[in-house]
């Protein structure tokens, strides 16, 4: 106990809110505060990902025209994610599909799956041993199909500009389901400008397409926004512990991204340097995202088996220096 406040969100801790008016009308979030300087919110009704994300008062990710949008909007046509994709510091993507609208196994599957426009259904948050647990269950599954759970926890550290995320997914069903996750992390202005650095350990680069080869010697240099810019994106072969960081000298204002690549085999660097739609992405994944259809194709295509279940656990170190 500290004797000089009276409740501890004077300095840090959780507090509910509900969002008025527009598209966003009535959605739950959750604002987060570490009393160190980080500072987050989560979108409860969009898989509890992360909209909001800064340290010290700064900006570090990228809120995209729409805005905040209740899942009531989503449009799962072609690429009707689009309208509703707020972006964000993290929007998850799957849990059937990730990448290119495609058919696969007679599924129709839309642009990025549609986990990151699902509510949580339950939600708990307590402070204890010196860090914020924050937990939700999200829900994905159907009558005669799929049926999985992802259990999602954040754990916020208060002596310290720590994150950690961990999920886990279980199938809760009789048949062996296709399971895809891709971390779409999406750093924004003003941590990202033309002077920020990024550091990614690829042991080797691969162009998406022949756009992005046109330029792969210059995929981490990032520049000013550009009008009619086209995205370009590198798949980065990575192993071990991946430390992936973002570094901004003018600011000096960062952060580094680790993970353990035999659960998250796959990473996507999203570059998009378009006036109004400037963010670079920073994605770990379990499949790259050019459609389940040609993961299958290419044997890559992870599963899960009746009562399996995966883990995947991603940790930020927020720097200030």
């Amino acid at each position: 106990m500290n004797a000089y406040i009276g409740h501890e969100n004077q300095l840090y801790g959780v507090e509910e809110m509900r969002l008025v008016g527009g598209k966003a009308d009535g959605m739950r979030i959750l604002q987060v505060r570490n009393g160190k300087g980080l500072e987050f919110t989560l979108s409860l009704d969009r898989c509890a990902d992360i909209s909001r994300l800064s340290l010290g008062g700064v900006n570090f990710g990228y809120f995209s025209p729409c805005g905040y949008v209740s899942p009531k909007y989503y449009d799962k046509e072609g690429t009707g994610f689009l309208k509703s994709f707020t972006a964000g510091f993290l929007t998850t993507c799957g849990l059937l599909s990730v990448g290119s609208p495609c058919t696969d196994d007679g599924e129709n599957l839309p642009l990025h799956g549609t986990i990151s426009n699902t509510p949580a259904e339950s939600v708990c948050y307590y402070i204890e041993n010196g860090e914020i647990h924050i937990k939700a269950k999200i829900r994905d599954a159907l009558l005669f199909a799929h049926k999985l759970i992802l259990e999602r926890e954040y754990t916020v550290s208060l002596s310290e500009n720590l994150l950690s995320i961990s999920d886990t997914v279980k199938n809760i069903g009789s048949d062996e389901t296709p399971i895809q996750m891709l971390y779409h992390f999406n750093v924004g202005y003003p941590l990202l400008c033309e002077d920020t650095v990024l550091n990614i350990p690829s042991e080797n680069i691969t162009p998406r397409n022949d756009h992005a080869a046109e330029d792969i010697e210059n995929c981490f240099k990032m520049e000013k926004p550009q009008r009619g810019y086209e995205e370009r994106c590198y798949y980065h072969t990575l192993s071990g512990t991946a430390e992936i960081s973002v570094y901004n000298p003018e600011l000096k204002k960062g952060f580094v991204m680790s993970y353990d690549t035999s659960s998250l085999k796959s990473f996507t660097e999203w570059k998009m340097m378009g006036e109004y739609d400037y963010v670079l992405g920073v994605e770990p994944g379990n499949a790259l995202p050019d459609g389940r259809n040609v993961m299958r194709e290419k044997g890559l295509l992870e599963t899960l088996k009746p009562d399996e279940e995966k883990k995947h656990i991603i940790n930020f170190r927020f720097t200030e220096e």
